[in-house]
């Protein structure tokens, strides 16, 4: 998924994310079923043979005009309905306009909500292996992903929008290295007597995470590189994590605890 896209039906259609025009990139999205004057917010998704999202046929689209990876809007909210600014009025509200505008095509649809138990929609996300769920206040105003903060709160961010991951956890990951450049560390698993790379990780490493193995690092480096430093895997720690990439890389994982 890539999310970000506002789809804007005014003159002539546009497509964006993250403020680049990405209009050319997607030449079937550009009959949508809205309004002039309309501009909604959404996720561009792609699935793989289970219906699930496909986070890096998504991601592959994006990055070459030459994939054919099918790609789908997924609407979840609106800023403009027939020209008039709706960012300020109520969600409830706002999916009252969506849900009247946007209708269901091959290549656009609206994203569900529920009102409910929380826990028990996460649960059932869960179960079919998604990534998660937002928790979204009914009466709460629309707010960018790129200013999640509403407007005279001198830059608290809003509670009012929550984005709840459906991590998945995995323990006994070993530390193979470290970046020469940055704050990275290598990680791997041990698989059948091998220790097999997934890749490196960042989020989560604290300055008091890196003072805690640093002396440990620099006693058992084996080898290195222009880039890394490869040590004897002597630390263990437990990540969570997005799942992982085709190549079998961990995708955004984040440091939990450490064991020396």
């Amino acid at each position: 998924m890539e999310s970000g896209y506002f789809v804007s039906n005014g003159n002539k259609i546009k497509l964006y994310s993250k403020n680049q025009d990405v209009t050319n990139r997607f030449p079937e999205l550009h009959n949508p079923p809205i309004s002039k004057g309309t501009i909604i917010d959404s996720e561009l998704i792609s699935t793989d043979e289970r219906g699930h999202p496909d986070f890096e046929a998504c991601l592959a689209r994006f990055n070459s005009l030459k994939d054919k990876n099918k790609i789908h809007v997924c609407a979840f909210d609106i800023l403009f309905y027939r020209g008039d600014n709706v960012m300020h009025l109520p969600l409830d509200r706002r999916l009252e306009l969506l849900e009247k505008e946007l209708r269901d095509t091959e290549y656009y649809s609206k994203a569900r909500s529920f009102e409910g138990s929380a826990i028990q929609l996460f649960e059932i996300v869960k179960s079919f292996g998604l990534e998660g769920i937002v928790l979204k206040r009914a009466d709460s105003r629309y707010l960018s992903s790129r200013s999640p903060c509403e407007p005279g709160t001198k830059g608290k961010r809003s509670w009012n929008w929550q984005k709840v991951i459906n991590y998945s956890i995995t323990h006994d990951i070993l530390i193979t290295g470290f970046s020469k450049r940055d704050y990275r560390w290598l990680i791997g698993k041990v698989e059948r007597g091998i220790i097999r790379p997934l890749g490196t990780i960042e989020l989560g490493v604290t300055v008091k995470a890196r003072k805690m193995v640093w002396p440990k690092l620099q006693n058992s480096i084996i080898k290195e590189n222009k880039d890394f430093v490869y040590v004897e895997p002597r630390i263990s720690c437990t990540i969570k994590h997005r799942g992982y990439y085709k190549s079998g890389l961990m995708r955004l994982p984040v440091l939990e605890e450490i064991y020396l």
